[in-house]
Formats: structure tokens, sequence, C-alpha cells
């Protein structure tokens, strides 16, 4: 059974919680039985590799870890701050996403 999660792919986020607390990116990656998230520029971490087609030489590679969606917030549309979010019918009749703070729907 699969949980409704607050954070969609492609959301500007702030982390809340952990080592990159205060960190802002987009979400590039939502793992939903997981519950995380891969974040642009968040949770760098290095991992070597060994030579491929793609790296030839091989080596380290930094790359993007992903972190729990519990410490992230969706940032406000209109304000740009972290805020909570809703889930309410818009004028058709389609539930969709709000900040909490603004009332700004999300797209």
């Amino acid at each position: 059974m699969s949980v409704k999660l607050h954070i969609k792919k492609g959301d500007m986020v702030y982390v809340i919680a952990g080592d990159g607390k205060g960190q802002q990116g987009k979400v590039l990656k939502v793992d939903v039985d997981k519950q995380r998230a891969i974040v642009e520029g968040v949770n760098i971490c290095k991992k070597a590799t060994k030579p491929n087609a793609k790296n030839p030489q091989g080596g380290i590679v930094e790359q993007e870890a992903p972190i729990h969606i519990s410490n992230l917030q969706v940032l406000d549309p209109k304000s740009g701050k972290p805020t909570r979010i809703g889930r309410k019918a818009n004028a058709e009749g389609k539930l969709v996403r709000y900040a909490k703070k603004s009332g700004e729907e999300i797209k």
C-alpha cells in the first residue's frame, strides 16, 4: 500500500533537518516505497566507480544520496519560504496541493 506524499518530482524544497539543514534544491526523484527523495545539490556523497564507457578513467564520483521526506519542506511559490502543504478541491473539483502560509496553489 503506497502513501500519498506531500512532495513530488520537480518541487523546490528546503531541508529542515540533518547535515544539509538550511539548503534548498529541486527534487529530482521520489522513492514512494522508502519515503525518500533525491534533491539536487543536497546530501552529496562520494562513490568509487570502475572505468566504464561514460567514465573511462573511473575514480571517485560525487552524487546526490536520498534524503527522507520528513526532513524536507516545500517552498512557498509566493514568498519562497518553507511551508506546510494542504489539499483542497479547486474550481474544477480536482484535488490540488496548496501552501498553508499563502494559500497559493502548488503546480
